[in-house]
């Protein structure tokens, strides 16, 4: 059986069965075990991508800040930049990376059949997907939260003011469950205004459709980008109503593969803390009074033998995309349209959640 990752015929069966179940951890399961797609072998995929010079990512289908093509063909945001960093680290070239753009139903499907070596999708890391699917989570790329927006002109100002509201939320994902259960907890009514996609869940409610619009905060930033008359019109309520850790993830059973992916996300995390950049990481690597700095920066190759990659691993990585803050700012920041602030995506030195184990 083969895998389109734009959701062609051959898979049309398991998109159904997907874009129905997708939301519920027990279907997950049962999915998994309907079509158990073999383990990989330990190291097969980095010898897969070495081998053909190229890293599949499988990206979202344009979303400002994480994964976005432009009219020229070339992709930018945040999960794009990691999936350049790890293509730097294996195969040396950034720009050896094949981004397939998936439809939500389609991006396990994608990663379990090896269509995709990596998935780096603004995915939420919960418990149903990774006990469930077969995949790992390499780590938090950014932590989100979900949460609602307004019209400014409209009566609501805070959540409690969308008790009996219309709301427009994309429909078989968690962002519904987490809406049906926050909403059931509290005895509170609402009328969900269902859509297929991010766009048509936003032009229903820039329609006047709904009183509301509910998906992860960075999203909701990134479409108010496309309002009628501009951003200026429409509002993101204060309160978060749930978790949404979005990390990149990997099919279980390769751990050479996972470690590796880890520890290519650390370094930017570990970077940062370290303040080398993208501008003086070249002068960072001729230091060598600083044995903290050399262990980190791998001089001597010990980590690069252990991670099957070639030295010089990190300074490559951080000249292409530079560190996690830097990352951040260009694609999310103060340096991007979103502009958001950093919040828990701060270091944990500075009240943050990015944090990395010692490069020891």
């Amino acid at each position: 059986m083969q895998f389109s990752p734009t959701g062609r015929p051959r898979w049309r069966f398991l998109e159904r069965f997907a874009a129905k179940y997708a939301y519920l951890p027990a279907a997950l399961i049962l999915l998994a075990a309907i079509f158990p797609w073999h383990r990989a072998g330990a190291g097969e995929t980095l010898a897969r991508v070495q081998s053909r010079r190229l890293l599949n990512c499988g990206v979202s289908d344009g979303r400002v800040g994480f994964s976005h093509q432009d009219a020229k063909g070339r992709w930018s945001g945040l999960d794009v930049d990691f999936c350049r960093a790890v293509a730097m680290a294996v195969v040396g070239d950034a720009d050896r990376v094949k981004f397939f753009p998936l439809m939500t139903t389609a991006r396990f499907v994608a990663l379990r059949s090896n269509e995709i070596d990596i998935l780096a999708r603004n995915t939420s890391w919960t418990i149903g997907r990774e006990a469930g699917l077969g995949i790992h989570f390499v780590g938090t790329l950014y932590y989100d939260g979900q949460g609602f927006m307004v019209s400014r002109k409209g009566r609501a100002k805070k959540i409690t003011d969308l008790n009996g509201a219309k709301i427009c939320v994309m429909q078989k994902t968690t962002t519904e469950e987490t809406l049906a259960d926050y909403y059931g907890s509290r005895g509170w009514k609402y009328q969900p205004v269902l859509a297929n996609s991010i766009e048509e869940a936003s032009q229903g409610f820039f329609a006047g459709q709904c009183t509301a619009y509910t998906a992860d905060r960075s999203n909701l930033a990134a479409v108010r980008l496309s309002a009628p008359g501009g951003p200026q019109g429409y509002v993101i309520l204060p309160e978060q109503i749930s978790k949404e850790p979005l990390a990149p993830a990997v099919k279980q059973g390769d751990e050479a593969w996972l470690i590796l992916l880890k520890w290519i996300y650390f370094a930017t995390i570990e970077a940062e803390q370290l303040g080398v950049t993208r501008k003086n990481v070249h002068d960072k690597a001729q230091t060598k009074t600083d044995l903290r700095l050399a262990k980190f920066l791998d001089a001597n190759g010990v980590f690069a033998k252990h991670l099957g990659v070639k030295p010089g691993w990190i300074p490559r990585i951080l000249e292409t995309v530079g560190n996690y803050g830097e990352m951040f700012e260009r694609n999310l920041g103060q340096d991007s349209a979103l502009k958001l602030e950093r919040g828990a995506n701060r270091l944990w030195s500075q009240g943050g959640l990015m944090y990395s184990p010692p490069f020891l």
